[in-house]
């Protein structure tokens, strides 16, 4: 299974023929932008950035955030409300913290999650 990393900056990758790391200019939202532009129905896209993960899903490509969770057509305008809500709590000086870090479990669910889609990957070109 080909791996796309995209960045502004450089990223050490290890050699692999199925690893590609491509590096982007500096700027708002140019990664963002170059990974809808290159994704596809066939794709899954790894973010935690949901105005991110819900581009990718109007494209048809699937979206998993590193904890585990897994982005849905159903569920991504509550996402996207809740953190416009939460980014308007911070600008008007509310301290909100920032996520927890990654748990065990959350590695876990993201190991399954993963493992899921490929299954469901794998199926349709069955």
């Amino acid at each position: 299974m080909p791996l796309t990393l995209v960045a502004n900056q450089n990223l050490r990758v290890p050699p692999s023929r199925f690893i590609r790391a491509m590096r982007v200019p500096a700027g708002f939202d140019v990664a963002d932008n170059e990974i809808v532009r290159l994704c596809s129905p066939e794709d899954l896209v790894i973010t935690a950035d949901i105005p991110l993960a819900a581009e990718v899903l109007e494209k048809g490509a699937a979206a998993l955030n590193p904890r585990g969770e897994r982005y849905s057509v159903a569920t991504i305008r509550e996402k996207l409300t809740m953190r416009d809500f939460m980014d308007t709590m911070r600008a008007s000086g509310v301290q909100t913290g920032g996520p927890d870090s990654l748990s065990q479990r959350d590695r876990q669910q993201f190991a399954a999650e993963l493992d899921k889609w490929l299954l469901e990957v794998k199926r349709r070109q069955s």
